[in-house]
Order: structure tokens, then sequence, then C-alpha cells
């Protein structure tokens, strides 16, 4: 009686794992076709390692100094400032495409959503974390 309901089952099952075949076949032949071309082109390109091929490139800018060296916090305050206020920017849309079906509690949300906004950029403002001079 079980054996009947597995093999009732087994045509759907098998329906949709064929269905998933084409994809299945791209990126095998994607894996397949990447793999093919470096093991060609480490057979036919050329095997010359002079000093110049091996040293590390530096966009042919020459080196000097040490790469540790302190770098001013400005720059990475002044991005992630930016990725913060920008992403709060981003929650505007859904309100926007949403509008006339939140009716009055939503536009007293997103009031209260631009407020705490504006709290937090008058706080930075405050804090000077938008002064680029020290």
């Amino acid at each position: 009686m079980l054996s009947n309901h597995i093999l009732a089952a087994a045509p759907v099952a098998v329906q949709h794992a064929t269905s998933y075949l084409p994809i299945a076949l791209q990126i095998i032949f994607a894996i397949g076709f990447v793999a093919l071309m470096i093991f060609v082109s480490s057979l036919l390109g050329p095997k010359r390692k002079t000093s110049d091929k091996l040293a590390n490139f530096t966009s042919g800018i020459p080196t000097h100094g040490n790469a540790r060296q302190p770098m001013a916090i400005k720059y990475f305050l002044i991005a992630i400032l930016f990725v913060l206020f920008d992403v709060e920017v981003i929650f505007f849309y859904p309100y926007a495409v949403n509008f006339k079906s939140l009716s009055w509690t939503g536009f007293y949300e997103i009031l209260l959503f631009v407020g705490l906004f504006l709290i937090g950029f008058v706080y930075i403002i405050k804090k000077r974390a938008l002064k680029w001079e020290d």
C-alpha cells in the first residue's frame, strides 16, 4: 500500500527535478568552460618568468614609505555616515509606494522616522563629524 503512494508521487518529483535540468546543465557547462580555458592557457601560454613579472604590481607608481602609516579617520567617518544616511533614505521608498493604504497612522510613523532622522543629523552636526579640518 505504501509503495503505491511512493510510486504515485515519483512522477511529480521527477517532473520537478527535470525543470531544474537546464539550470544544472548551464552551471556545469560554465564551470567546465572556465576550467578548460584555464587549463588550455596554462598549456599554450608563455612561461617566461622575469623579475619584473614576479614583482608586485603597484600601478606604475614608485613606492615610498611604509604602507602601515597612520591615516586620517575622517575618510572612514564620512564614508560610514554617508552609508548610514543613504540606507535610511532607502526606507522612504516603501512608504512612498504604500502611501494611500497606510492612512494617518503611516503618516505619523513616517513623521516619527523623519524626526529621529533629523535628531541624528543634528547630533552629527553638533559633534562636528562633518567638519573636515581639525
